[in-house]
């Protein structure tokens, strides 16, 4: 029985953090305010923590890989229904982002460290007002060393270290400056936020062979970080999609976050005095009457209403009603700026 309850208790939680609302202002608000929702280039901060030695190529690695995948979001935005226009918008994301950031933070909230980002609200509303947007989806993908603890493939070797990530962080902001939705979400009852992808791996390889204590940190290849970042999603039968793991899980977990449901219960909107009154090509037609030798004895339980009537040629017709059935009872929004 117990563990019947604490089933009960996890499914009801998974339930309820399911009907969460992820934005910064309620829903309804939210939903009435951004109709229409641009999508700016995916953006790297160049100035972030990103140590690995060939610094420039990497960079351009992955803007290459962000031109081929972004339009994979913008898809799947649309696909929710909440917007009538998504729209990737044409912008240098270098430009744009020289212009538009204002300062990055590293944050450690709730255990979970990242980059956040703030805006210049001039050139921000600026910005949405000439693009003729409601809001903007700004995504950044900056660098990130934090310590973790990786462990080799025979799950028998560990290392506790600080590794170099690639990290990436979105927000939707509106015209004044307000963060109406950001990513990480911190309003998840369960949180969780994975880096795109991981520069350094521990070289167990290498230890072992030299029975060796001690376990070199290497920074990955940039054919090995191009690899990991195209390597495909595989669907159900194990075959490989055309979306790539590393984007289309963040992708997915944006996306998972920004869909909503109104529930407005607009599905059966029909009434019971609607159901209880009967429409024209409800009523039964007239059936013209036989003489017979006897009638049919009737159930008590259906209710006959024979209505006389006399057609053109004198014979007499009935019109036979039955009684319907009884029907059942039963944002934070930023204070000031963001800056």
């Amino acid at each position: 029985m117990r563990r019947l309850f604490l089933c009960g208790m996890l499914a009801a939680i998974f339930v309820s953090g399911c009907a969460k609302n992820y934005y910064n202002i309620p829903t309804d608000n939210f939903a009435d305010k951004v109709k229409n929702l641009g999508v700016a280039p995916i953006i790297i901060d160049t100035d972030s923590d990103i140590r690995h030695p060939q610094k420039d190529l990497l960079i351009q690695l992955v803007n290459d890989l962000d031109r081929k995948y972004e339009q994979q979001l913008t898809r799947k935005l649309k696909a929710t229904g909440n917007f009538q226009t998504v729209a990737l918008l044409d912008n240098d994301p270098g430009q744009l982002f020289g212009s538009l950031v204002f300062r990055r933070e590293r944050r450690d909230d709730a255990g979970i460290q990242y980059n956040k980002y703030f805006w210049k609200n001039e050139e921000l509303r600026s910005y949405i007002q000439k693009n003729n947007l409601d809001a903007v989806m700004l995504i950044i993908i900056s660098g990130l060393t934090r310590s973790d603890k990786i462990y080799s493939r025979d799950l028998l070797n560990s290392l506790e270290s600080d590794y170099n990530y690639l990290t990436l962080a979105a927000q939707i902001l509106d015209a004044n400056g307000t963060v109406l939705w950001e990513y990480p979400n911190f309003r998840q009852r369960i949180l969780s936020y994975s880096p795109l992808v991981n520069l350094q791996y521990p070289d167990f390889s290498e230890s072992d062979a030299n029975q060796s204590k001690s376990t070199e940190l290497k920074f990955k290849t940039l054919d090995g970080i191009r690899r990991t970042l195209e390597k495909k999603q595989t669907d159900w039968m194990l075959r490989e999609t055309a979306e790539p793991e590393s984007y289309g899980k963040q992708f997915d977990e944006i996306v998972s976050l920004v869909k909503y449901d109104l529930g407005n219960g607009t599905k059966n909107t029909t009434t019971a005095k609607e159901l209880a009154s009967p429409g024209p090509s409800d009523v039964p037609k007239p059936v013209k009457t036989q003489p017979a030798p006897a009638l049919a004895e009737v159930p008590a339980s259906l209710n006959i209403t024979t209505l006389p009537k006399t057609s053109e040629s004198g014979e007499a017709t009935t019109i036979t009603t039955e009684s319907p059935e009884k029907l059942s009872d039963e944002i934070v929004p930023a204070t000031g700026s963001t800056r």
